[in-house]
């Protein structure tokens, strides 16, 4: 049954809206008939035959729920009308209207009823003055090729016995520990056998490196160790242990030549050492390239977000709040209510850890929002030949061809993720000529992906 009724928006904090509805007492006293007649046709009442009770005797047995039902039938029906021809005003996906106060009935009245809810936000990003983004200065020579090629040397060498046994910084041995009281005796519940570790990381619990260089395989040795008082392990700091260690293994690892055979079995593509160089040397400068944008687009956005403030609604915090949650039991792989009990087992809590994460979150979704509304704004689309490049772009730096990458994004959300993501590239092109850009401070390849 459609009403006829008014609607008045009222804009409150934090991008909510209060909305006003006011239903005629005409509608209202339809709606009410509509709804006693239903009960007409369905009550069973002794006494009666089915659908054929008095209006009056259901009014007076079952008058609350007939006007409760009245209600419910005029607030759906109305909101269902307003929502479904408003644009500017929707609620979020996941903001349910809540009603501020449950009126009274009267079917000889109008009827006016208020919902609060939150709306997207609205944003206007006028303000560049003063933005200025700066781009690393990265270069990347024979030093970060060298360190590439080491960590390859590194996951391909081979772990063997070490002839002599005599444990040196590097090596991968294998100990039996525990502490000993001030009689020499073992302290309960601190033994742990066959603990493997690489000398000089400081992967074990004393911090014992340096003590055991020189011990040889099968020896034991009593070790004597006092921590200082800023030590940032708390449970060692100011005090002095003895633990008896007994090295039961020691191991090296031979690590591959660096020649045009080691080239080939790394990668068959490889016919020399000088092939693979020249590969590494590419991918690092587009990983380089792409951090760099990445870094220069956090900035941009976090300058545009200081000086164009906005509110987030709560809900929409509280929704990514929740999806950081479940992605995190996802991680761990468990159920989001299993995920609290593991946190609080920890000595934290869920609250906790949401209000720590509030914070970036924010920025993440004030972020998102800007990106979304300029889009819009500037009125931003994508041709077919700018997918088709970004596809050829994709494969030259994945070294794949472009009917393999077609094929990863042939599912309408993946390609739908191509279209943002040319959409994004061409919205920073524009804003690049709004801001400065200028040098940033010279950084090493790898201080580059520890920048936030």
């Amino acid at each position: 049954m459609a009403v006829k009724l008014t609607k008045e928006f009222t804009q409150l904090e934090k991008s909510a809206v209060k909305l006003t509805v006011t239903i005629g007492k005409k509608d209202v006293e339809d709606c009410y008939n509509s709804t006693v007649s239903k009960y007409v046709k369905n009550a069973q009442i002794p006494g009666f035959r089915k659908g054929h009770v008095p209006a009056s005797v259901l009014e007076r047995k079952y008058g609350d729920s007939l006007k409760a039902d009245t209600l419910s039938e005029l607030i759906d029906q109305s909101l269902g009308d307003i929502f479904d021809n408003e644009t500017e005003n929707r609620p979020l996906p996941y903001a349910q209207p809540v009603l501020d106060t449950l009126p009274e009935f009267d079917k000889t009245k109008d009827f006016v009823y208020t919902v609060t809810y939150d709306v997207f936000p609205k944003v206007e990003v006028k303000n560049f003055t003063g933005i200025t983004v700066k781009e690393p200065q990265v270069t990347i020579g024979d030093a970060e090729i060298n360190e590439e090629l080491k960590g390859m040397q590194e996951r391909n060498a081979i772990v063997i016995d070490k002839k002599d046994g005599v444990v040196a910084k590097d090596d991968i041995v294998t100990i039996n520990y525990c502490e000993l009281d001030d009689e020499g005796k073992e302290i309960e519940g601190t033994s742990r056998q066959d603990f493997v570790f690489t000398v000089g990381s400081g992967e074990n619990i004393y911090k014992i490196d340096d003590e055991i260089i020189g011990m040889k395989k099968d020896e034991t040795k009593k070790i004597t160790k006092k921590y200082a008082k800023n030590d940032p392990d708390e449970e060692l700091a100011g005090k002095t242990k003895k633990i008896s260690v007994t090295v039961t293994a020691v191991k090296l690892r031979d690590i591959p030549a660096l020649d045009d055979d080691f080239a080939q079995d790394c990668d068959e593509k490889y016919k020399t050492l000088d092939d693979m160089k020249a590969d590494i040397k590419k991918n690092m400068e587009t990983a380089k390239n792409r951090r760099i944008k990445e870094i220069k687009n956090n900035s941009l956005l976090e300058q545009l977000v200081e000086k164009n403030p906005f509110d987030i609604p709560a809900s929409m915090l509280a929704a990514e709040l929740d999806g950081r949650w479940n992605m995190m039991a996802q991680q761990f792989q468990t159920t989001p209510e299993q995920l609290e009990k593991m946190i609080t087992a920890s000595g934290q809590t869920k609250e906790t850890m949401l209000k720590e994460w509030t914070g970036d979150s924010e920025k993440m979704l004030k972020s998102r929002i800007i990106v979304d509304t300029l889009i819009r704004e500037k009125n931003i689309s994508v041709t077919p030949e700018e997918i088709e490049a970004q596809y050829a772009k994709i494969a030259e730096e994945g070294g794949m061809t472009v009917d393999e990458v077609m094929k990863h994004y042939e599912e309408p959300r993946a390609k739908e993720y191509i279209i943002d993501d040319v959409k994004e590239n061409k919205l920073y092109d524009e804003l690049y000529k709004q801001v400065k850009v200028s040098k940033g401070d010279k950084t090493s390849f790898k201080d580059l992906f520890n920048q936030r």
